[in-house]
C-alpha cells in the first residue's frame, strides 16, 4: 500500500544553481570518477536505514549510473544520456520521500568521500569548494518532501 504525500517544492531555483567545472574530468578521468562514485555508495550503504533503503540491494551497480551522470556533468563524454536518457533528476527521485534530513544525510556522505577525494582520485584542489557547493544547491532540489507540521 502507497501512502499519499504533498510534494514539497524546496525554495531554489535549480536555473541559478552553478554548475561545476568542466575541468575536473579532464584532470581526473572516468575511471577515478567512477571510483570516486562507488565509494561515496558504499558510504551511503553505512548511513542510517531510512537514507539505505533509497537505494537497490548491489549499491556498485547503482553508483555506476550515478557515475555515468557525474561523467559528462564533469566534462566527459554523455555516458548518462547515452545509456539512460534525459536525466531529469529531480523526477527519477520523485518516488522516493526525500526530505531535508535525508538530503543532509546524503550531503554528508559525499563530504566525506570528498574529503580525501584530491589524494584518492586526482580530484583538482581548485574545483573542490566549488564542487560541494554545486551538490549543496543540486542535493536541495532533490527534496521533495516537508518535514512533518507540528
Amino acid at each position: 500500500m502507497t501512502t499519499q504525500r504533498d510534494i514539497h517544492v524546496p525554495a531554489i531555483n535549480p536555473a541559478q544553481i552553478k554548475g561545476p567545472s568542466r575541468e575536473i574530468f579532464a584532470a581526473m578521468g572516468e575511471a577515478n570518477i567512477e571510483r570516486m562514485l562507488e565509494d561515496f555508495y558504499l558510504e551511503l550503504g553505512r548511513g542510517s536505514p531510512a537514507l539505505r533503503a533509497l537505494f537497490p540491494p548491489d549499491l556498485v551497480a547503482a553508483s555506476r549510473k550515478s557515475a555515468a551522470f557525474f561523467i559528462g556533468l564533469l566534462g566527459g563524454p554523455p555516458r548518462y544520456h547515452e545509456r539512460y536518457g534525459n536525466p531529469m533528476m529531480r523526477a527519477r527521485h520523485m518516488p522516493f520521500a526525500i526530505d531535508e534530513s535525508l538530503r543532509d544525510e546524503w550531503l554528508a556522505c559525499f563530504n566525506r568521500v570528498l574529503d580525501d577525494a584530491p589524494a584518492r582520485y586526482g580530484f583538482p584542489v581548485e574545483h573542490l569548494a566549488a564542487f560541494r557547493e554545486f551538490l549543496a544547491g543540486f542535493s536541495m532540489w532533490m527534496v521533495n518532501t516537508a518535514p512533518p507540521a507540528g
